[in-house]
């Protein structure tokens, strides 16, 4: 059996003290094995994003353990919890976060640039093969505003996998695509969990939530449901289905 990369032991997050106070995680408890792939979902402020920022070493228990592939995250320094997020995992944002001015390439080369310690070799080589693991082995020297919304996320996902990360953390990546672009990236993660990625995701799409192997639901700062996907959607399978189905104009 796969080992635990995500462990949170009775983990709480409070904001702010006395009655103003805002309990955003209330003692959760969580496990997530390495190659699994999680879909988080809750309305707003069941004390999803919380989580994820916690998982993502950008916040800290108010108290609880939380273990990231072994490393106890609230015994660490700010530089410390940088070190482990940037050698542990990669994100991806709804909002993509590409830099405007600078190629697709550039873009994913980036994290390998900034990285504290001893110099990352290779780094423009490194990130054409992230690239390419994303299909977009043509568009290395494209900038974001030559790309459609779907290529620019899937230059995101390269960003995010060329650190080659534990874990890969997704807040809302399908929130500013279309439909069928929204089915491409889903592929494109599940071919990637398929590959022994670990990949956890924040949805409020329950279409979404489907292409994972287990959803977790969230409310009011407890983990309400744990459970897997027993009616798994495949990606591929939707997408080929899409493309059997005729248009409105070669209906009439």
């Amino acid at each position: 059996m796969s080992h635990a990369v995500i462990s949170l032991d009775h983990v709480t997050r409070i904001y702010g003290e006395g009655d103003s106070a805002v309990h955003a995680l209330r003692g959760v408890n969580l496990s997530v094995a390495a190659g699994e792939m999680v879909a988080i979902m809750g309305t707003s402020g069941s004390g999803k994003s919380t989580m994820l920022n916690i998982l993502g070493c950008l916040d800290v228990p108010t108290s609880g353990r939380y273990r990231l592939d072994g490393t106890a995250v609230e015994t660490l320094s700010r530089p410390q919890l940088a070190d482990l997020r940037n050698a542990k995992l990669g994100f991806v944002f709804q909002g993509f976060n590409l830099l405007a001015r600078t190629s697709a390439v550039e873009n994913v080369e980036l994290p390998l640039l900034y990285r504290r310690g001893t110099p990352v070799k290779n780094t423009k080589e490194r990130a054409v093969a992230a690239l390419e693991r994303v299909g977009l082995g043509k568009r290395l020297d494209h900038h974001p505003s030559m790309l459609s919304g779907g290529q620019q996320q899937r230059v995101a996902i390269a960003r995010a996998l060329v650190t080659e990360p534990t874990v890969l953390l997704a807040d809302e990546p399908t929130g500013n695509l279309d439909s069928r672009t929204s089915i491409e990236v889903m592929a494109l993660f599940q071919e990637l969990n398929d590959q022994g990625i670990t990949i956890i995701l924040v949805t409020h799409e329950h279409d979404v939530a489907q292409y994972a192997r287990r959803i977790i639901e969230m409310r009011d700062g407890h983990i309400r449901r744990d459970h897997p996907v027993t009616d798994r959607r495949i990606a591929t399978a939707d997408l080929a289905a899409l493309d059997a189905t005729p248009s409105l104009e070669e209906a009439a």
